[in-house]
């Protein structure tokens, strides 16, 4: 959970802030994600895709159950 104070820093951020921090974070990553071989990286993608799928599925589901709990 992010303390108070940094929430209200990012709340404060422009959206070019936001944008530079998040490029800056990216950094390197993209050297070891499309390092191996094309299988390798075919693999990191794919875990990728899973991973995001199952997290929007997790909070579409938490979503329905707020509405559904709030009528």
């Amino acid at each position: 959970m992010l303390s108070q104070e940094t929430l209200e820093q990012y709340r404060r951020m422009t959206p070019s802030d936001r944008l530079a921090q998040t490029i800056q974070s990216m950094e390197g990553i993209e050297r070891a994600l499309l390092s191996g071989t094309a299988q390798q990286v075919d693999r990191k993608f794919e875990l990728l895709r899973w991973e995001n799928d199952l997290r929007n599925t997790n909070m579409l589901t938490a979503i329905a159950k707020s509405r559904g709990s709030s009528r």
